[in-house]
Formats: structure tokens, sequence, C-alpha cells
């Protein structure tokens, strides 16, 4: 009897192991970082950024003189004036928000580039690792990157070159 107990306990443990899940930990921001291309792109946008900011900045220095004129003179002004100049500051001010709202906005011109040159990369990257998890049987893949919060990972547990490999980068 103690022998049959043995045993089956050892087939139970057999069926939980071989059901047990596999899993592997990425980091696709070290993956992206090791990939031409996308420095190339995100330099790209880096500089595009740059030069909006900068835009956006010489308008709201604009519209700072402006204020700063329109309260210098406001005690001379009509009432008419004084309205009208209010009106020219409202007009300019709204300009200065709309050009930020259409170049950094929720898909904004910001949004629309990084899709055009970022999104294809990602989309490589996202091709590899579910290669990797077809080819190796894995059930999940968590990405230590962003997002999820994993507070320790077993570094054999890190495939990030191996879908580097699949994306032959060394």
């Amino acid at each position: 009897m103690h022998k049959k107990t043995f045993i089956l306990f050892l087939f139970l443990a057999f069926v939980a192991i071989s059901n047990a899940q596999r899993y592997a930990v990425i980091d696709s921001k070290y993956i992206l970082e090791k990939l031409a291309d996308y420095k190339t792109s995100q330099t790209k946008l880096d500089l595009v950024s740059v030069q909006w900011q900068l835009e956006i900045e010489k308008k709201q220095i604009e519209l700072d003189k402006m204020y700063k004129d329109y309260d210098a003179e406001q005690v001379m002004l009509s009432n008419e004036l004084k309205k009208k100049r209010e009106d020219e500051l409202f007009n300019r001010e709204k300009e200065v928000r709309d050009l930020q709202k259409k170049r950094f906005g929720f898909e904004g011109d910001l949004f629309k580039i990084r899709q055009e040159l970022i999104k294809p990369i990602q989309d490589r990257v996202y091709v590899a690792i579910q290669k990797l998890a077809i080819e190796r049987s894995y059930d999940f893949i968590l990405d230590k990157s962003e997002g999820i919060t994993v507070i320790f990972a077993d570094p054999k547990l890190d495939k990030s070159d191996e879908v580097l490999k699949f994306l032959s980068v060394k």
C-alpha cells in the first residue's frame, strides 16, 4: 500500500510539473536601443521635437512681450483700444495653445511621426518576441522595461538577447 501511494505521489508530481507554465522576461527598451534604425528614428524624432518646442517658446516669448507692453500702456488706452488689445492677446494666447496641442497633443504631429518612424520597428520586435515564444513554448513573456512592474527577475529568464538574435542584431 505504501508503495502505491508513493507511485501515485510521483505521478501527480510529474503531472504538476508538466503542466507548469513556462515564462520569460524581456527588456524591450534594451532591445530597441540595440537596433540602429531605432536610434536613427529616435534621433530624428528628438530633432523635430526640439524644433517645434523652440517654435512654441518663440511664440510664447512674443506673447509675454505683448502682455508686458499692454500692462505698461493700459492706463493710457481708451476702453475701445483696451478691448481690442485684450482680444489680440486672447487670440495670440489661443494660437500658442493650439500650436502646442497640434504639435505635442494626443494624436498630434509628434504622435503621427512617432507612429511613422518607431511603430514599424516596434512591430518587428513584437514579431520576433512572438516567434521566440512559439519556438520555445513560452506561455507568457513579461516586459520589464515599462508598464508592468517586475520587482525581481532571474537573469537566466531574460531572453532579450535571444530576441535580438531573431532580429539578426549582435
